[in-house]
């Protein structure tokens, strides 16, 4: 009789050669039943003995239930993806792709866009040590024990260096079919029942969900053995892990266009659901040299299939208001699945888009729905009926009940001082981490301040005292003090910051830096026009009309007003050209002691420098900390300078 460790060892064996074969290959070599039946043998034996082996699969269907899901620090970070949903929107990326390469005729290549959970595996030493849900794109949750059920997720890879892989986790819709002919409760979506199961404090939930995975982009990697985009997916299946069943290139408008709608004919045909196709370019070269935008990469984008519709009944419309005191109208409608999703809401826009859609209260609607976000009405369904109300836009605001206003196609409350919810989301978001980063200063903390300090405006923040703070529920002394100094710290601010904490519409951290480098003073920006706004790279109409209506509003002068009254001095910002960093391309890489990434890349621009996502030949010098990865061993291949946060701080003269 076999000695059943050895026979352990031949069942582990035997089952991951099959699942390669049925996961990576796409070319079972033994049935499902046969499968089940040496994996039943294995459990059998590893009870018999009381031994696991750390790679057998039986370890994959998860332990106890966690108590709660840790936090993970991503090695690189995952980045969203730019869309596009027509040829037009793609004609526009391609051209300012070429602009920004400056060439021509570029090799594209096109992958499913998978609709599931962005799924971030950790590989040391060829063997998975880690596995993280996207989450902010820096950090996520640690998901080991529910990632490790999942089959098509290789325990040990070939690769023996320090890898950091992302894939699409999946339940596939054959799956879902035959899950939900025994299930209790049926499992609606298979997107929702993917991130659900993952995402679940206990493994054998996951584990009960058969989850599928797929591969394609590799985040942190060292000495990578690939150039371009196929050669990484190769490297990628090499390694055993699944990748997706369709990469097409092409070159060109014409010949992309041919492989969006070739995906797109099959997309009915598919066992998993995907919302579109990603086109990136293929040199990873040329991808560095591209780099990022603050939330997307330059060398990618998603071309998003057109939306699921349907038709429903409008019930009824509310209207919701913003911090900037716009009120949305949202409807409410008779409840309705989206494969499995259940829609009751979806927006309206505006009053003009509701006269322009000539939609009622109870009146058939078609709604569209796209990436899982509220749908929005399209318009009207079918001929009015006798018993249809027309929506009427409130007269009053229906949280302080004071006069609207109407401007353009917008109503407004303009009682921004004692109209409390919008004036605390107005001083919560001034306070916030990416505008005027005011420790301690939550929405919660911001809504105290609202009833018991009287503080209406930001401005107001500037006029607290250590008495007002420590009468607050929550406070004593030592929290005060913090807060005050913390708002004494804010008065010293960075231009940027300032323009994305006063609220300006549309515009986001990165296009207010954008217009403090390219304006460099507060008071040029408020004198700024069209024209000249629109000649900043990735800044549009749209954008400009914000800023320069903005401007205008008298309110909006008056929040200014009162901010520099209060001690408020924004810094005039440094062009590019200016500093120690003049010219220079500088890459900041892993954990430094004190400095944030976002601190040590703003020091960069300070001085004159661009802060670069990626390493290049064109990279002047790379400033490492601890669990620099992959960036840090490229510019050692490279032989660029690779400094500390100390010496960052000394170069720039501080």
């Amino acid at each position: 009789m076999k000695d059943p460790m050895e026979r352990m060892r031949e069942l582990i064996d035997r089952l991951k050669e099959t699942s390669y074969a049925y996961y990576v290959l796409d070319d079972p070599i033994i049935s499902d039943m046969q499968w089940d039946r040496l994996y039943d043998e294995l459990k059998e034996l590893e009870t018999r003995t009381g031994t696991v082996l750390p790679d057998s699969p039986t370890r994959q269907v998860g332990g106890e239930p966690l108590k709660g899901f840790e936090e993970h620090r991503h090695l690189s970070r995952l980045w969203s993806m730019d869309k596009v949903q027509s040829m037009e929107e793609l004609d526009a990326w391609i051209a300012r792709t070429e602009k920004l390469s400056g060439r021509t005729g570029l090799q594209y290549f096109v992958e499913y866009k998978f609709d599931g959970l962005t799924l971030n595996l950790t590989y040391r030493d060829g063997k998975l040590v880690q596995a993280a849900t996207r989450g902010n794109g820096i950090t996520g949750e640690a998901i080991l024990p529910q990632a490790m059920t999942i089959h098509s997720i290789p325990r040990e890879i070939p690769y023996k260096g320090l890898m950091e892989i992302q894939g699409e986790c999946i339940m596939r819709l054959s799956t879902l079919e035959k899950y939900n002919r025994t299930a209790k409760v049926p499992l609606k979506n298979a997107r929702n029942a993917a991130a659900g199961a993952l995402r679940n404090l206990d493994p054998a939930v996951t584990a009960s969900r058969h989850l599928d995975a797929f591969f394609y982009q590799i985040g942190t990697i060292e000495n990578p053995p690939y150039r371009t985009q196929p050669e990484m997916i190769d490297f990628i299946r090499e390694n055993g892990f699944q990748v997706s069943p369709y990469l097409g290139s092409g070159v060109g408008r014409e010949e992309l266009e041919k492989r969006i709608r070739e995906i797109e004919a099959q997309r009915p045909t598919l066992d998993w659901l995907i919302d579109g196709v990603v086109i990136k370019i293929g040199d990873t070269q040329l991808r560095e040299q591209l780099g990022f935008t603050e939330k997307f990469p330059r060398w990618a984008v998603a071309y998003k299939f057109e939306a699921e519709e349907c038709v429903t009944r409008l019930e009824k419309v509310t209207w919701e208001l913003g911090r900037t005191g716009k009120l949305t109208p949202l409807a409410h409608v008779a409840p309705v699945d989206f494969y499995g999703v259940t829609v009751r809401r979806a927006t309206l826009n505006n009053l003009g888009d509701i006269r322009r859609k000539d939609v009622a209260i109870g009146c058939d609607v078609w709604i569209r729905r796209s990436n899982d976000v509220i749908p929005e009405i399209m318009g009207r369904a079918g001929k009015p009926r006798p018993e249809e109300i027309p929506i009427e836009p409130p007269e009053c605001c229906p949280a302080c009940g004071a006069p609207l206003v109407v401007r353009g196609a917008h109503l407004f409350c303009m009682n921004r001082e004692s109209c409390k919810p919008q004036a605390v989301a107005r001083i919560a978001h001034f306070a916030g981490r990416e505008a005027m980063d005011i420790d301690g200063l939550s929405e919660k903390t911001a809504e105290q301040l609202y009833d018991s300090c009287h503080v209406r405006v930001p401005s107001d923040l500037y006029g607290l005292t250590p008495m007002d703070l420590i009468t607050l529920e929550g406070f004593k002394e030592k929290k005060a003090m913090n807060l005050l100094d913390a708002l004494e710290r804010s008065k010293r601010c960075e231009l940027d910051a300032f323009l994305f904490a006063i609220g300006i519409p549309n515009v986001g951290r990165k296009t207010a830096r954008d217009l403090a480098e390219n304006f460099r003073t507060l008071e040029r920006i408020q004198q700024a026009t069209a024209e000249e706004l629109t000649a900043i790279p990735d800044v549009g109409e749209i954008v400009a009309q914000s800023v320069t209506e903005f401007f205008s509003f008298e309110e909006n002068r008056v929040l200014i007003r009162k901010l520099l009254e209060a001690g408020v001095v924004p810094k005039d910002a440094q062009g590019k050209a200016d500093g120690p960093f003049r010219g220079m391309s500088i890459v900041v890489t892993g954990t430094l002691p004190n400095l944030s990434r976002r601190q040590a890349e703003d020091l960069i621009r300070r001085s004159g420098g661009t802060a670069a996502g990626s390493v290049s030949k064109k990279t002047a010098f790379v400033v490492a900390g601890e669990d620099a990865g992959s960036k840090l061993a490229k510019a050692q291949t490279l032989g660029i300078e690779t400094i500390d946060e100390a010496e960052l701080i000394r170069r720039a003269g501080l």
